[in-house]
């Protein structure tokens, strides 16, 4: 008989076998809490397609006569211009497959249903690349669609609380939040700690976010630093977006397709396409998404921050 550790008891390598482990589901690293997608207004489209009707504006779209006087002035006639060839969006598709041998969903899955836990994973993988189309799509991506007005650049290098007031003058209609890559944040935040600024924080959708003049900062790493979600260099370019979301609002805001076979939440649908003859079964993931800007000052980006800058505020 083996003793536990010169005890004459059970020791913990024997009593292990017989004890119940306690376990968690599948922790899935490369997970972020997308915060894009809970904080932009969403819209279900009927056909996938979505068409954004713009007035030609000039100065005064429409002329009109102030006066106590009316019989004495002449009313100005006109009417108000659309554009002819207004621009259409089409629902991107973000799909994959996943297979799972039924055999091991049989047998193992207590505590945890393997498919369940399989499909989830896999449906946030699809949320995941959704919310790095939304900024990086080269059709209908944020920074790609942010009108040449509408940027800025910074006054130095680093993010500083100017350049956000900065953009504050580019979305000053209802600014909903900025958003920006943690380290960008970061480097902003010993931006205010060097002027003696500490921004506020704020808490809506049920986090807790860095305020600038009232506003959110949100953070996401799919507003890449040197191209990168996580650069291993403590320097590096980046940008920060300011944005305005809501259809009522003339801003920036989310499609999807409404009503979809399988519908698994906001444009997701799940098929089982069955199982083949090793009983592997076999599930289509499919994900419709685009977004649109609904007028050019809904959105402003800073370009080209450095996140790199540190400071020795002992030394100041």
């Amino acid at each position: 008989m083996a003793l536990n550790n010169g005890k004459n008891a059970l020791g913990r390598e024997a009593a292990y076998q017989l004890a119940n482990v306690t376990k968690t589901p599948p922790q899935y690293a490369a997970i972020t809490p997308r915060w894009l997608p809970r904080f932009l207004e969403f819209k279900g489209l009927e056909t996938g397609i979505y068409r954004v009707n713009k007035v030609v504006e000039g100065d005064t779209p429409l002329d009109v006569l102030c006066s106590k006087l009316a019989d004495d002035h002449e009313i100005p006639e006109g009417f108000i211009e659309y554009q002819n060839r207004p621009r259409e969006y089409l629902l991107n598709s973000i799909s994959t497959i996943l297979n799972v041998d039924t055999a091991v969903s049989d047998v193992y899955s207590s505590p945890y249903d393997q498919t369940e836990e399989q499909i989830k994973l896999a449906v946030d993988s699809l949320r995941e690349r959704q919310e790095n189309q939304l900024i990086n799509n080269d059709d209908y991506g944020l920074l790609k669609n942010v009108a040449d007005s509408q940027r800025v650049k910074p006054l130095g290098e680093a993010p500083a609380p100017d350049d956000l007031d900065e953009l504050l003058t580019k979305v000053w209609k209802e600014p909903s939040f900025f958003l920006a890559h943690p380290r960008a944040i970061a480097a902003f935040l010993r931006e205010c700690t060097k002027r003696g600024v500490p921004p506020l924080t704020v808490s809506p959708q049920g986090g807790t976010f860095t305020a600038w003049r009232g506003i959110p900062i949100i953070p996401t790493d799919k507003l890449l630093v040197d191209g990168l979600k996580n650069p291993k260099s403590k320097t590096g370019k980046t940008n920060i977006l300011l944005v305005r979301t809501g259809e009522n609002k003339r801003g920036v805001i989310g499609l999807y397709q409404a009503n979809l076979p399988n519908d698994q939440g906001r444009g997701l649908s799940v098929r089982f396409r069955g199982i083949n003859d090793q009983g592997v079964a076999s599930y289509l993931l499919s994900l419709y998404c685009s977004a649109a800007i609904l007028a050019d000052d809904a959105i402003a980006v800073l370009e080209n921050v450095d996140v790199g800058e540190y400071y020795d505020y002992d030394n100041r």
